[in-house]
């Protein structure tokens, strides 16, 4: 087994092995500021299902307020999340190919991903979002419960502001994959 195959389980990318690049670099610390910030959602989170547990089981009511709340909070969470798990190369990605290439093929492909699958994706859902938030803003959408969270749009917003972030990081992790191979060319 080579020594490639043995770490196929650490990320691909050594953060150490790379020279700064000034502006991926700035991508990354307002991604991980960003990141720091909204964690503090996973605490809020933690208090609303508290408070609607208790509501429930000690009171014997409930609040669709807090239940909407909970669904709100989580979606923010998972979506902010993705930027952060993408400048961190914390994501979930499957080696199958990977383990097999130098590092000059590698960053070829991952460049390859990016262009040809990633950014597509984040343009559609980027662009289709915008029209998602702009007609829930225009009716000024609210819960259908009749005692439930007002705003719908605000949390429509998270999927254009969220994809726009994990546009921010992939153009990092491409900014940084052509750096590093004109810098080995």
């Amino acid at each position: 087994m080579s020594a490639r195959e043995s770490t196929s389980h650490l990320p691909i990318h050594d953060k150490d092995d790379e020279p700064p690049v000034p502006l991926a670099d700035w991508i990354d610390a307002f991604i991980r500021a960003s990141a720091q910030l909204l964690c503090w959602l996973n605490a809020l989170l933690i208090v609303v299902i508290i408070v609607q547990v208790v509501l429930r089981y000690g009171f014997g009511t409930g609040d669709p307020k807090f239940e909407e709340l909970q669904w709100h909070l989580y979606a923010a969470g998972v979506m902010f999340g993705l930027s952060y798990a993408q400048v961190t190369d914390s994501h979930i990605r499957v080696d199958i190919i990977a383990m097999r290439l130098s590092p000059n093929a590698l960053r070829f492909w991952e460049i390859f991903g990016i262009i040809v699958f990633v950014f597509p994706f984040l343009y559609v859902v980027f662009y289709h979002s915008m029209d998602f938030l702009a007609e829930s803003w225009r009716l000024n959408e609210r819960s259908d419960a009749p005692t439930g969270l007002p705003w719908r749009w605000a949390i429509k917003a998270v999927i254009p502001i969220s994809f726009a972030m994990l546009g921010l990081a992939v153009l990092s992790r491409l900014i940084r994959d052509i750096a590093a191979l004109v810098r080995r060319s």
